[in-house]
């Protein structure tokens, strides 16, 4: 009987202990989350300068899984190409729009985020994938790793991404009119635009084969094309179009555009034009 209270007693006391340190345990203690601010360095303290500050818009150059396609072999750009990139984005793009819009335009109607990713996003069908616009709000810009600011061909693709993904924003706002545009070459519009020949697009009517995927895309085409164009090379394209009719559809595709441009945000688009014209030599002359 003795041996047997004896071990009870033991097993109170082995009870109470544990109930002690597992009480203990469940007690919240320091937290483990870092609530610091990250240490900026003197890329971030320029986007900050060139950027945030001036247009209320963030780059993002560091890797953040959530902003980019997972399924796709993408990564972040070097660190060395960030600003050079955006130093032409905002040259030609922003500092155009700002001539010629006013110093607030681009703050009021902006993407709040540019996310640049290194690498190229390439597409099943053998197409690339040059830039994302994101519900107006974000911006991604791919193959900044292979920007070469001395190759005006290279500059033009790179700024074209950009120019084209902000004509999407500036529709979001205030859209363009669709039936219209829908009734200048309402039957060319395909699927499979990417396996068409550039001159038999031209001769339809569209300023390049992605033109030809829907009206949307072809309106946004048609803009950011002739922005980085010269007069002259816009000039040329409509030269090479053989088909008159087609010649007529791009211009009266072209004066949409344009009158766009002044009725929805009172901007002169070929003084737009001209300005992104003259920022790309700039860029690349210097």
């Amino acid at each position: 009987m003795k041996i047997l209270k004896q071990y009870k007693v033991i097993l109170l006391v082995a009870g109470v202990l544990t109930f002690v340190a597992c009480a203990h345990e469940d007690q919240p203690g320091d937290s483990q989350l870092d609530y610091s601010q990250p240490q900026k360095n003197a890329l971030d303290n320029w986007i900050t300068t060139n950027y945030l500050n001036p247009y209320n818009i963030n780059a993002q150059y560091k890797w953040n899984q959530n902003t980019v396609d997972n399924n796709r072999f993408l990564f972040p750009p070097m660190v060395d190409k960030v600003q050079p990139a955006l130093e032409v984005v905002k040259q030609i793009w922003l500092d155009s729009y700002t001539s010629v819009g006013g110093a607030d335009f681009v703050k009021k109607v902006a993407p709040r985020e540019i996310v640049l990713v290194g690498g190229v996003n390439s597409n099943s069908n053998g197409t690339r994938t040059l830039g994302i616009a994101d519900s107006g709000q974000r911006i991604t810009l791919f193959e900044v790793d292979y920007l070469n600011k001395k190759n005006r061909a290279n500059v033009t693709e790179f700024v074209h991404t950009i120019q084209h993904e902000y004509v999407h924003i500036l529709n979001q706002n205030k859209p363009f009119d669709e039936q219209a545009w829908q009734k200048i070459t309402p039957g060319d519009y395909t699927g499979t635009w990417h396996l068409e020949v550039l001159q038999t697009s031209r001769n339809l009517g569209f300023i390049t084969n992605y033109a030809r995927n829907n009206i949307i895309e072809d309106f946004a085409e048609t803009a950011s094309t002739i922005l980085t164009s010269s007069k002259a090379e816009y000039a040329a394209i409509l030269a090479s179009i053989t088909d008159a009719n087609g010649r007529a559809k791009l211009q009266q595709k072209e004066a949409m555009v344009v009158q766009y441009y002044k009725d929805a945000f009172n901007i002169d688009f070929y003084a737009l034009r001209d300005a992104a014209e003259k920022n790309t030599t700039n860029v690349v002359n210097n």
